[in-house]
Parts: structure tokens; C-alpha cells; sequence
């Protein structure tokens, strides 16, 4: 009897551990599961250039909308899509917010290195899904070729010195253009106005940094013929 009792007790903590590894499982590590039709993050990377693509994403945010069109920075567990001019009405812009998953259909176009989404179109995806990306640690990628392959992911860059900040047409109101180093290597990150504009937190914050200030810088890998990071936040180096 004690045997049968033994057995029974080690089979039902078995069975609990069991049950504790699956709920101490993040859903965010599960594999997003494609609708057909739909490609894997891997199929839109080897795709050539001109053809058309179809991706389910997560828009972790957006650029102004402005006549009928705006630019989505997504992302899914693979890797991330960059929409730029998407057909997009006023009304469904406002709730394009970060997380929300859509199905963009569209054509694979570069412009000075930066991969993107042309004359794309979209629909909400309706199975309740959501994703924020968590941002990936690029400062030991800069300089190397591996950075480019994690393009548009959202990333931070830690302990980069500020060597300049240069407002577009001069003062502030448009653009920063911020000039940082890593290892004695330079590299041209920018503050995007229509992404986060002067109004913003990100911008004020950027506005007031000086020469030698070191920081952490946390932004969407952007490519323009070099890296160009779309700043997203930025603080004193930890």
C-alpha cells in the first residue's frame, strides 16, 4: 500500500511540475503561426526586390499620417518590416497602436540601403494577437555586418558618446541630426520629426544633449546608405 501511495505521490508532482514549466512559458516565445499565403520573416528577406510581399506584423509605432498614407515601423519574433506610405485612411490611423497586428500586402523596394514596403495596403488581423518588441542589444553589431541583417528591428546602443547635434534648417522645430561614436567609430543617428516631434519627450531630450555627454540610445535600426537609427529614447549611460 505504501508503494501504490509512493507512486502516487510522485506522479502527481510530476504532473505539477509539469504544469508550472507551461505556465512559467511566455507566450512571446511561441512562433507566431502564418495564415497562408502569408510569409515567414525568413521568405521576405530572401525575397528579390520588385516582387510582391505578404507579411503578418505588429506595428510598434508610426510616423504622422498625412494624406491617406502613413509609415509604420513593425515587427513580429523574427524580424521587422518597414512600411512606408501605406494606404491608410484617417480613421484607421488612429488605431494603428503599438502592438496591434496587420496583414500588409505590398512590394519589396530599397532606397540607399533602407529595405521597405511599397505601395502597400493593409487589414487588421482579427485573432486578438499583440506584440511589443522588446529592444536588442546592437552595440556590439556596430561596425560589423551583422547589423544590417537586424534592420528595422527596435534596438538601444549602449554607452555612445555624443560628438555633435546638428538641427535640420538649423534651429530647432524638424530633424535632429545626432553624431555619435562607439570605439572610435562614428555613426549618424537622427531624431525624426514625424516620428517624434518637437512636442515629444525623445526630442526635448535630445535638443539639450552636448558634446562628450555619454548615453544610451534606444531607436529603429533605419538605414540610409549607413546606419541611421530613428531615435525612440535616450538617457545617461548606465
Amino acid at each position: 500500500m505504501k508503494k501504490i501511495i509512493s507512486l502516487i505521490l510522485v506522479l502527481v508532482m510530476a504532473l505539477s511540475a509539469v504544469a508550472l514549466v507551461a505556465c512559467d512559458k511566455d507566450p512571446a516565445d511561441e512562433p507566431d503561426v502564418k495564415s497562408e499565403g502569408v510569409m515567414t520573416y525568413a521568405e521576405y528577406a530572401a525575397a528579390e526586390l520588385d516582387t510582391q510581399v505578404v507579411v503578418e506584423t505588429y506595428v510598434q509605432a508610426t510616423q504622422s499620417w498625412w494624406d491617406n498614407k502613413i509609415v509604420a515601423y513593425t515587427q513580429d519574433k523574427d524580424g521587422a518590416y518597414f512600411a512606408y506610405n501605406m494606404a491608410c485612411s484617417e480613421e484607421d490611423a488612429a488605431k494603428l497602436v503599438p502592438g496591434t497586428k496587420i496583414k500588409i500586402t505590398g512590394y519589396k523596394g530599397e532606397y540607399n540601403g533602407e529595405i521597405e514596403i511599397l505601395d502597400a495596403t493593409f487589414e487588421f488581423c482579427t485573432d486578438g494577437k499583440t506584440y511589443i518588441a522588446e529592444p536588442v542589444d546592437a552595440t556590439a553589431w556596430l561596425g560589423t555586418d551583422e547589423l544590417i541583417k537586424h534592420q528595422n528591428e527596435l534596438a538601444i546602443f549602449k554607452g555612445m558618446t555624443v560628438k555633435a547635434i546638428e538641427f535640420k534648417n538649423g534651429e530647432p522645430g524638424d530633424d535632429i541630426y545626432v553624431t555619435v561614436s562607439k570605439d572610435g567609430a562614428d555613426y549618424g543617428f537622427c531624431v525624426e520629426r514625424y516620428l517624434t516631434g518637437p512636442e515629444t519627450d525623445v526630442y526635448k531630450a535630445v535638443s539639450v544633449l552636448k558634446e562628450g555627454d555619454v548615453v544610451d540610445v534606444t531607436g529603429f535600426i533605419y538605414w540610409y546608405i549607413d546606419v541611421n537609427t530613428h531615435i525612440t529614447g535616450v538617457s545617461a549611460a548606465k
